[in-house]
């Protein structure tokens, strides 16, 4: 009976000394963020922010820098309150990108995640006017950079969940003509000569890919 229990305890501590010992490496990572428009002014006005999808791998070091490759939809449509002339539509953005930052596990359940994400975005605005006018969508493509800040807490040892809040700037000044308006609706151009930026609010969710020598028998 003694040799059972001391076995059933060597068995139970090699076990806990495998999660222990588990460090996050791969992950797949999905967030979800309502994106707020900021900085230009017809930008705020024209176009309110429905949604931000941004799946990515991620691989992050033992030392806590993390490198990432993903993909992101964002989603702005008019705001047909705010506009000078009636038009329906809105901005589609697709984007691929690189991440880099820093995640650090400050206790069992809880971490943070600094990073930044800088990619590619081509930016389509589809509206009924500018299909009157046979240009829809209107596509401009540019550059965009986005700063993020994450709160971390884990739900088992492969997955956790997270609140972020990132900050995107996008290489481009909006102008209400993009969606096919000819009313400019009194900004000046120092306000419109400002590049488009957003504030995302947002919460993640994260899967860790367990390395084959710590799956055990699982499938």
């Amino acid at each position: 009976m003694r040799y059972i229990l001391l076995i059933c305890f060597l068995g139970a501590f090699q076990s806990l000394l495998a999660q222990q010992a588990f460090v996050p490496k791969h992950s797949f990572n999905l967030e979800v963020a309502l994106p707020n428009s900021m900085t230009n002014g017809a930008f705020q006005d024209n176009l309110q922010g429905l949604v931000n999808v941004t799946p990515f791998y991620q691989y992050a070091l033992k030392n806590g820098l993390a490198f990432g490759l993903g993909v992101r939809y964002g989603y702005f449509t008019v705001n047909e309150f705010r506009v000078p002339q009636p038009v329906s539509g809105g901005l589609h953005m697709a984007s691929a990108f690189i991440k880099t930052g820093w995640e650090k596990f400050h206790t069992e359940r809880f971490g943070t995640d600094l990073s930044i994400k800088v990619g590619y975005t081509q930016n389509y605005f589809l509206t009924d006017r500018n299909d009157t006018l046979g240009i829809n969508p209107q596509q401009i493509n540019t550059w965009y950079v986005e700063p993020t800040v994450g709160f971390i807490l884990t739900a088992d040892e492969v997955t956790s969940y997270r609140l972020f809040l990132g900050y995107g700037f996008q290489g481009f000044d909006y102008h209400p003509d993009q969606l096919g308006l000819t009313a400019v609706g009194g900004y000046t151009p120092e306000e419109l000569d400002r590049m488009s930026t957003y504030l995302l609010v947002g919460f993640g969710f994260t899967y860790y890919f367990r390395p084959k020598s710590e799956r055990g028998g699982d499938l």
